[in-house]
């Protein structure tokens, strides 16, 4: 029998995006799923009745959901090319920042990229304090890494957890940012920090599962237009 593997995703999701290069630094096949979040379709809703949203993958009918739970799945499901490494210590340090990206890192870029003007003073500094743990975390190193998969040229593989959980740092911000007008991560402020950036966006497998920068560019654009025009 075949295996079946499909992935319910929406196209500028980072979130749907770190599963979809989840699964190709495996080799994995799937079936990509397009949803629509302002009209959730009734597998999206049976498949994650709790929170409702995408990445959701089913594997032989059975259902996952949350995007930093599909990227362990996946890694522990299929083998070659992890995305975690071997030792203990290590692989719950990389557990831990993934998390502090999605809990502490990506809450605060929000809010001071597209929170209430009364909230943004305080989630900037909370944003650029997140950023530094960050850059302090990265050292010297190319990437986050503690993979070892990929093997698509461009540097997979070393490619980790860490680094596909960051996708929205490296990709998603400074499209925000320019539709925005504002700047909160920038190559002077945060040098090491950007030439990770450079280097992740130049492996392949990253490169080729991002939305197009011009479509993304124009629907930040449309919500900060629309924005302005309900206050």
């Amino acid at each position: 029998m075949a295996e079946e593997v499909k992935l319910f995703g929406l196209w500028g999701s980072p979130f749907s995006r770190r599963v979809e290069i989840a699964l190709k630094i495996k080799g994995v096949k799937y079936e990509y799923i397009e949803d629509d979040l302002q009209n959730k379709s009734a597998l999206l809703l049976k498949y994650n009745p709790v929170h409702k949203k995408v990445p959701v993958l089913l594997h032989n009918g059975k259902p996952i959901a949350e995007s930093l739970v599909l990227l362990e799945y996946i890694d522990e499901t299929w083998e070659g090319n992890p995305n975690l490494p071997p030792d203990p210590y290590e692989r719950a340090q990389a557990r831990f920042w993934a998390k502090f990206i999605d809990e502490k890192c990506l809450p605060a870029l929000w809010k001071a990229l597209f929170g209430e003007e009364s909230e943004q003073e305080k989630a900037m500094e909370e944003a650029l304090q997140n950023l530094k743990m960050l850059e302090k975390e990265l050292k010297d190193k190319r990437l986050f890494g503690g993979g070892g998969g990929g093997g698509g040229g461009g540097g997979e593989e070393s490619i980790g957890l860490v680094d596909i959980a960051a996708n929205f740092i490296a990709y998603w911000v400074g499209i925000i940012q320019e539709a925005v007008g504002a700047e909160i991560l920038n190559r002077e402020r945060f040098p090491v920090l950007y030439k990770w950036i450079d280097e992740l966006l130049s492996c392949s497998v990253i490169r080729e599962n991002l939305p197009p920068r011009d479509k993304m560019l124009a629907y930040f654009i449309s919500r900060v237009q629309a924005a302005k025009a309900s206050k």
